[in-house]
């Protein structure tokens, strides 16, 4: 297949997850470059952005080419995939080869995401914090709100999606998970993933380090068991 001279950095190639595409085997392709800077980030490596070669995506189409039959599913992640132009028809050609497609974003750009919509079949949307707090821990301003019309893009347009946070415990306290929790809840979101942020290679080192107002190792279990009840789906992720 031709790469119209897509370009996308890519960072890496995950060739096969039952974890990144709910229900379905799938890859997951990387894309270099990211606007946030999330103290936690585990793959800092990612965040400095870079011009794409076509040879990046071609090789690509190659690896997807050989797994037809195989795989069910290509998840675009990152980084922060919705930053490259060249996103929609690198999704438009997977598409054409007759996988799905997925979409991991933090939701910066809430035009892009409208725009990838209609060639999307689930979205993994990372929620970084409740209202203002996503800027604080993101390392940006601004973001919160263009996140929030991204959220209402996923909740109109009937795509399956979930949404997901990275708790590491300098950025919250479990009253702050609660009151996100119960926010997401409210908006209709149906499926939330609580996942606990690794503590090696973080974009800042304090990250790595213990926080102080770390809870009792099963309170966050029993904080899941809570808010169960206002989701069709609730998942801790250690």
């Amino acid at each position: 297949m031709p790469h119209l001279d897509i370009r996308l950095p890519i960072a890496g190639l995950t060739p096969l997850t039952t974890l990144d595409f709910p229900g379905h085997l799938a890859c997951v392709v990387f894309t270099q470059g990211c606007p946030l800077r999330c103290g936690y980030c585990h793959n800092p490596q990612m965040i400095a952005p870079r011009r794409g070669e076509s040879h990046e995506w071609q090789s690509i189409l190659d690896f997807l080419e050989s797994r037809r039959g195989l795989l069910e599913g290509v998840v675009f992640s990152g980084g922060e995939p919705t930053l490259h132009a060249g996103l929609p028809g690198a999704a438009a050609q997977v598409r054409a080869m007759g996988f799905k497609v997925a979409l991991h974003t933090a939701g910066p750009y809430p035009g892009r995401l409208a725009a990838l919509l209609p060639l999307l079949d689930w979205v993994g949307l990372d929620v970084k914090g409740h209202g203002a707090d996503y800027d604080r821990i993101c390392g940006r301003a601004g973001i919160w709100q263009r996140h929030s019309r991204s959220l209402k893009l996923l909740l109109d347009s009937g795509i399956d999606f979930e949404c997901r946070t990275t708790v590491h415990w300098r950025d919250f306290s479990l009253a702050d998970v609660e009151r996100m929790a119960l926010s997401l809840a409210d908006c209709g979101v149906r499926r939330y993933v609580l996942q606990k942020a690794r503590s090696e290679q973080c974009l800042e080192p304090v990250y790595c380090q213990s926080a102080p107002n770390t809870p009792a190792p099963n309170a966050m279990a029993q904080l899941v068991a809570r808010l169960e009840p206002h989701f069709a789906s609730l998942t801790l992720r250690e």
